[in-house]
């Protein structure tokens, strides 16, 4: 605000031609055309000396906005990550390192694509011996571990696998390897959406000796009973006597146990009321836990 004051409506006098303040204020514009150069001369320019030198004119428009990002929805097509057989086999190699001898175990973990079984951002570390994270706070678990606890339960008094449960199905990756070494194979998964999740994965796979069933596991699966092998892939604080129960005898069970300090268990069934344990090595899986969600 100024000192001045303005009144309003101005009169005729005040907006009337003067020649003298005409040709003052035509000086002054001139003169400040002359001194500033705006956007629209420095255009009016271009396009003066476009049509002079026989070309068009450049213009510089600003950079469209971005686009607003899509929300996140789930894939329904999932891309097939790049993975070589080289480095497949190199998980195989370093797994007989760590002592696994079973020659058909060993193929058996390099016919099954484990990348397969992980979500794309993680199929990169498929091949390291490492357990990962499937969801739902389970684990797939790593090579050396599902590759031992096979070539454990193979090594019964017949040398075969007949007829295999597994407890934990997960994403479905252990399952798909018993099924390259045992005639039949079934696998329990307590967790609803990872047995959805597993029968995705397997699919297109197309195992014919592999059935999947949704329920408790800790109930084992006692309608097609009994087993010459039992697997689990969660610990528990011992292994449930239904599981014990559906063991044949000769069969051997093979199962983490324990809370904060887990170890390997062998159970081998020598009667029908004796079962023999051996402890095997220490690992680290999820907890064994009872009914369904």
């Amino acid at each position: 605000m100024t000192g001045k004051t303005k009144s309003f409506p101005l009169s005729l006098s005040s907006v009337a031609d003067n020649p003298s303040r005409t040709a003052h204020t035509r000086s002054l514009k001139s003169l400040s055309s002359a001194r500033t150069a705006t956007p629209q001369t420095a255009t009016q320019n271009a396009a003066r000396d476009s049509i002079r030198n026989n070309t068009r004119p450049v213009t510089h428009t600003a950079p469209p906005a971005p686009a607003a990002k899509p929300p996140l929805a789930p894939k329904t097509d999932r891309p097939v990550p790049m993975v070589s057989e080289s480095v497949r086999k190199a998980m195989v190699a370093r797994v007989a390192k760590q002592g696994v001898r079973d020659n058909k175990v060993l193929a058996a973990l390099e016919a099954v694509p484990r990348h397969l079984f992980l979500q794309p951002a993680l199929a990169s570390q498929a091949y390291i011996d490492a357990s990962l994270p499937i969801g739902y706070h389970q684990t797939i678990s790593q090579p050396y571990i599902v590759a031992r606890m096979i070539e454990v339960l193979r090594n019964n008094r017949s040398g075969t696998l007949e007829k295999v449960l597994e407890i934990g199905t997960g994403c479905g990756y252990q399952a798909a390897v018993l099924a390259m070494v045992a005639k039949e194979v079934y696998s329990v998964e307590r967790i609803k959406p990872l047995h959805e999740l597993a029968k995705a994965n397997l699919r297109t796979l197309r195992i014919a000796n592999l059935r999947l069933h949704y329920g408790d596991g800790m109930l084992g699966f006692p309608q097609v009973a009994p087993f010459d092998g039992i697997i689990l892939a969660a610990a528990g604080l011992e292994v449930p006597q239904a599981l014990l129960e559906q063991l044949a005898i000769g069969g051997r069970l093979v199962a983490p146990v324990g809370s904060h300090h887990q170890v390997l268990q062998l159970v081998e069934r020598v009667s029908k009321y004796e079962w023999t344990t051996e402890t095997l090595e220490d690992c680290h899986f999820v907890p064994l836990r009872p009914g369904t969600v």
